[in-house]
């Protein structure tokens, strides 16, 4: 038996579908499902956004959602999904409210790493915007 199937929870990590969980992940955000959301991060998480202070752990991620996220109602379209490993990279478009009411229309691209135990341990979200 090699070094790695003797450590801890390991084995069990071979049965986490990382992209699974990444689709999970906009199937619950869309939905509006914030402790669900939430629970597919680990617990000291960290959200990087363009805009936004890094956001670090349950609590933080939680506020932003609920408190401070922009965005009201809408839904994320994944035009393609690429992973290495525990690494998932999506690119997509968002088309939604925000809380003033502006209709929202939006290229994106997300980065996830997904740790040993199956929960996003980093998210890193890019806009296509001009800006330059």
């Amino acid at each position: 038996m090699s070094q790695l199937t003797n450590e801890p929870g390991l084995e069990e990590s071979a049965h986490i579908d990382p992209v699974s969980a990444v689709r999970t992940y906009y199937r619950l955000v869309d939905s509006g499902d914030v402790p669900g959301l939430v629970r597919l991060f680990a617990p000291d998480a960290e959200y990087h956004r363009p805009g936004y202070t890094k956001l670090t752990g349950h609590a933080e991620l939680e506020r932003f959602y609920r408190e401070k996220r922009v965005i009201a109602d809408g839904t994320h379209r994944l035009s393609k999904i690429v992973s290495q490993g525990r690494d998932v990279a999506v690119h997509g478009t968002f088309e939604g409210v925000l809380h003033d009411g502006t209709k929202t229309s939006v290229r994106f691209a997300d980065f996830f790493s997904v740790n040993t135990a199956g929960a996003f341990s980093v998210r890193q979200t890019f806009f296509y915007a001009p800006l330059v």
